[in-house]
C-alpha cells in the first residue's frame, strides 16, 4: 500500500510491517457475507456500549480532568510557588488501551494516564494528596492505590464507571495543553516508573498508526476479545494475553492481510499464530534503540530477554516484551486454543460451522481432575479489594514455581477469573489453577508430585504485604474435580454427569467377535456412582460433551460399538497381553493401547489426536464368565505384568449384569496401571481410579498448613 507518513522517523515502506504483506487479495462476497454474520454476533453479545454509556463516559473524563488541574494547583500552592506558576500550573489526562483504540464495552474500565510537572511526585502528591481529595468525593467509589505494582497505579470508579489512572511525572515545570507524548523527547530526565506509564499511551497511538484500516482492525480486535474471554485465555496477570497483547498480535495479522475484512482476519489470525514458532517475536515495526539509552528488548544482549515464551513486541520506543507474564503452561494452553479455533474457521469458510461455536465457553472446572484452590478473605471490603489486589498479583509467581519445582512435568492452568461464594459474609474469592500431567511425559506408575515446598514458598511471598490487617487470610488446598464447591457453577447447579455407555464384545470359539449392545456403567454395592468413575473422562472442549452424551440421545456412535467383525484371537492378544487373559471368552471393553489396531475401524473418522485421547481416557476392564473376584484379581496381576505402561486394566467385582449373551461380573474399578491424578495419598476410595499423584495431605483441608 501507498507510504502513509513517517514511522520513528524514516520514511515508511510501501507497506506497513517488518515484512511484505502474505496476500493482498481482497474480499469475496461469501467474506462479505460472513462478516456480517459476524458482527451480528457481536452485537447479540452485547459487546457495544449503548450512546448513553458513551455520554457518561465522556463526562467522567470531563469531571476527571479538572479534578486534576485543580489537584496539581494545589500542591503547587502549598509548595509555596509564585502566583504566576500557580496560575500556569496545569496536568494532563490521556486514555489509552480499549477505550483508546476504540473496542469497549459496556462496564469496560477506562485506561487513563495522568501527566504532571517535575514538582509533583508520585509518592507525596499524587498518592497521597490526589487520593485525599478522590476519597472526599462523593462520585468515587472503591478508591484503591496499587503502589507497588511495575506500573503503580490507582483504581476507582467514578459515577459507576471503572478507572484505572496512571501517573507520569515529566521534567517540564509546565504541562502545555498541546502536549505530544509521542515524541521521544518526552522521555528525556524522567524516572523508570514514569516511562512504563508513559509507554501505554505511546504504544497505543502508535497502533493505530501502523495499521492499515481502523475499522477492520477494531471489529476483528473486538472479536478476538470476546473469544479469549470465553476461552478463558484472558488474563495477562494470570500469563495469558491482555488487552494490548491482543492488539499487537490483530495488528500484525492486518498488515500481513491489508485489504481483508474482518471474517478473513479472524480466520487469517489462528491460521498464522497456529503455524507461529514460538519464541520468534511477533513485531508491527523494527525496534527503534533511540538515543536515550534506555533498555530496549533484545535477547541478544539480555539474558532475560532469552527466557521468554511469547515475546509480542510494542511498537514504541523503548520497544518492550507486552507478554513477559507468559509461562509454559499457559503458552501451551494457549496454542491448543490456537488450533481449535483454526479448525473451527476453517469449517466455517467451507460453511460447515456458525460463528456461534468460536465463542463456546471453555468448561474449565469439568476439564480438569485436580486443581488447586486459592481462597482469599478479609473483614470488610476495603481490606479485601487491597488484599485481594496484592495476592492476584503474585498468583503468576504461583505458576512458575509448580513448572520449575516439577522440571515442567506438571502443567498448571489458571482460571483468568476469580470466584466468589456469595452465601459467606465478609470479603471472600477463590482463584483456580487445575492440574494435569505436561503433554509428552510419560506416565510412570506411583510417581509423586510434592508441592507442600512450592505453596509454601508462594505463602511466605505473599505473607510479606506490608499493608497487611488481621483478618486477611490465604488459604490454598488441593480439590479434585467431584470435590469442587457448588459456588463455581453457574446458579450453584453442579452439572449432571452422565454415566459412561459401554460396548460388550462377545468372542465365541467358531468366530471372530462382534459389537452386541451397549450398557451404561451400573452402581456398585459399595456406592460407587458416576462420579466416582469420572476421572475416566476426558478433558474440555467437543470430546467431552460427545463423552458423556447419554446413549439413548446419541445411539450406537462410532465409540460405543463396534458393527463390523474385529480380530481378537489369540494370537493377535498375545502380542500384547499375556495369554491367561487372552483366552476369555467374554470381554467388556473399550478404546485401549493394547487394541489400537483393532479398533481402527470402530474409531474410524476421528483424527489422530482424538483417536490418542480416547485410549488415554477410557479405562478397559477384562472379566470371564463366572470367575470369582480371587480369580479375576489373579489374572489381573499376572496380566499387569505383561501390558505396556499405557495399558488401562481394572480389577472387577462380583455382581450381575445381564446381556444379550449370558450373565457377566459386574464392573467396579478398583485399581489403575499408569493412571493420571489422586486426590489424597492415603484415600482408598480415590485409589480406585487412574492417577497421578500428588503427594498432598487431606484434600478437604482449606489451609495452606495441609500442606
Amino acid at each position: 500500500m501507498a507510504a502513509s507518513g513517517q514511522v520513528n522517523g524514516n520514511v515508511s515502506p510501501q507497506y506497513l510491517g517488518v515484512t511484505e504483506p502474505i496476500s493482498t487479495a481482497g474480499p469475496t462476497e461469501a467474506d462479505h457475507a460472513r462478516t456480517q454474520k459476524l458482527e451480528k454476533v457481536l452485537v447479540s453479545a452485547g459487546l457495544y456500549e449503548s450512546q448513553d454509556e458513551a455520554v457518561l463516559r465522556e463526562e467522567v473524563l470531563g469531571r476527571l480532568d479538572q479534578t486534576i488541574k485543580l489537584w496539581v494547583k494545589q500542591i503547587s500552592q502549598n509548595k509555596g510557588f509564585s502566583d504566576q506558576l500557580i496560575q500556569e500550573a496545569n496536568a494532563k489526562i490521556f486514555t489509552f488501551g480499549s477505550y483508546r483504540l476504540g473496542v469497549h464495552g459496556p462496564s469496560t474500565d477506562i485506561d487513563t494516564l495522568c501527566v504532571g510537572p517535575r514538582h509533583a511526585s508520585r509518592e507525596e502528591d499524587f498518592f497521597a494528596e490526589l487520593y485525599k481529595m478522590l476519597a472526599d468525593m462523593e462520585e468515587v467509589t472503591e478508591l484503591h492505590p496499587v503502589t507497588d505494582a511495575h506500573v503503580p497505579v490507582m483504581k476507582f470508579k467514578f459515577n459507576g464507571i471503572s478507572i484505572d489512572l496512571l501517573y507520569a511525572r515529566l521534567s517540564l515545570w509546565v504541562i502545555p495543553e498541546d502536549l505530544d507524548i509521542s515524541q521521544e523527547s518526552i522521555l528525556r530526565n524522567i524516572d523508570e516508573q514514569s516511562v512504563r506509564s508513559l509507554n501505554g499511551c505511546r504504544v497505543t497511538d502508535q497502533i493505530l498508526r501502523l495499521v492499515p484500516n481502523i475499522q477492520h482492525f477494531r471489529t476483528t480486535l473486538r472479536c478476538l476479545k470476546f473469544w479469549a474471554k470465553r476461552r478463558g485465555v484472558y488474563s495477562n496477570v494470570t500469563g495469558f494475553l491482555g488487552g494490548v497483547n491482543c492488539a499487537l498480535l490483530v495488528a500484525r495479522i492486518c498488515q500481513l492481510y491489508p485489504n481483508a475484512i474482518p471474517s478473513m482476519l479472524v480466520s487469517r489470525f489462528f491460521r498464522v499464530y497456529t503455524q507461529w514458532r514460538w519464541p520468534n517475536p511477533v513485531m508491527l515495526c523494527a525496534i527503534d534503540e533511540g538515543t536515550l539509552g534506555l533498555p530496549v528488548w533484545d535477547p541478544r544482549k539480555n539474558p532475560r530477554d532469552r527466557m521468554h515464551h511469547m515475546p509480542i513486541i510494542t511498537p514504541a520506543y523503548p520497544c518492550m516484551n507486552s507478554s513477559y507474564n507468559v509461562s509454559l503452561s499457559t503458552l501451551r494452553v494457549m496454542t491448543d486454543e490456537f488450533q481449535r479455533a483454526n479448525e473451527i474457521c476453517e469449517n466455517l469458510e467451507m460453511n460447515k460451522a456458525e460463528w456461534n461455536i468460536l465463542f463456546e465457553p471453555y468448561p474449565f472446572f469439568e476439564a480438569y481432575k485436580n486443581y488447586l484452590q486459592v481462597e482469599i478473605t478479609a473483614l470488610d471490603d476495603d481490606d479485601f479489594r487491597k488484599w485481594k489486589g496484592w495476592v492476584e498479583s503474585r498468583l503468576r509467581q504461583l505458576t512458575l514455581k509448580i513448572e520449575k519445582h516439577t522440571y515442567g512435568m506438571l502443567q498448571c492452568h489458571p482460571y483468568p477469573c476469580e470466584v466468589v461464594d456469595s452465601s459467606r459474609k465478609g470479603g471472600h474469592c477463590a482463584f483456580f489453577m487445575g492440574l494435569q500431567r505436561s503433554q509428552g511425559v510419560p506416565q510412570q506408575e506411583g510417581q509423586q508430585f510434592d508441592i507442600r515446598a512450592t505453596v509454601d514458598e508462594f505463602r511466605h511471598s505473599v505473607n510479606m504485604y506490608m499493608l497487611w490487617k488481621p483478618g486477611m487470610e490465604l488459604h490454598v488446598s488441593h480439590v479434585r474435580r467431584k470435590q469442587l464447591p457448588a459456588y463455581v457453577f453457574p446458579g450453584g447447579l453442579r452439572p449432571v454427569r452422565p454415566l459412561r455407555p459401554l460396548t460388550v464384545v462377545s468372542k465365541s470359539a467358531s468366530g471372530p467377535a462382534f459389537g452386541n449392545s451397549v450398557s451404561q456403567l451400573p452402581k456398585s454395592d459399595s456406592g460407587t456412582t458416576d462420579e466416582d468413575v469420572e476421572d475416566i473422562s476426558g478433558e474440555g472442549g467437543e470430546r467431552l460433551k460427545r463423552k458423556f452424551q447419554p446413549a439413548e440421545e446419541v445411539g450406537l456412535t462410532k465409540r460405543q460399538t463396534i458393527r463390523e467383525p474385529m480380530n481378537v484371537g489369540d494370537e493377535r492378544m498375545t502380542t500384547s497381553i499375556s495369554p491367561a487373559v487372552a483366552s476369555t471368552e467374554q470381554f467388556i471393553m473399550g478404546e485401549q493401547e493394547t487394541f489400537d489396531k483393532t479398533l481402527k475401524r470402530g474409531l474410524e473418522g476421528y483424527s489422530a489426536e482424538e483417536e490418542l485421547e480416547a485410549v488415554d481416557d477410557i479405562q478397559t476392564s477384562i472379566c470371564r464368565k463366572g470367575d470369582s473376584a480371587e480369580l479375576l484379581q489373579s489374572k489381573l496381576e499376572q496380566a499387569s505384568g505383561t501390558c505396556r505402561e499405557q495399558s488401562r486394566l481394572a480389577a472387577l467385582k462380583p455382581g450381575s449384569c445381564s446381556f444379550s449373551n449370558g450373565v457377566v461380573d459386574e464392573l467396579e474399578p478398583t485399581v489403575a496401571f499408569g493412571g493420571t491424578l489422586l486426590g489424597a495419598v492415603g484415600n482408598t476410595d480415590s485409589q480406585k481410579k487412574p492417577v497421578i499423584r500428588l503427594s498432598l495431605a487431606a484434600t478437604t483441608s482449606s489451609t495452606v498448613g495441609a500442606f
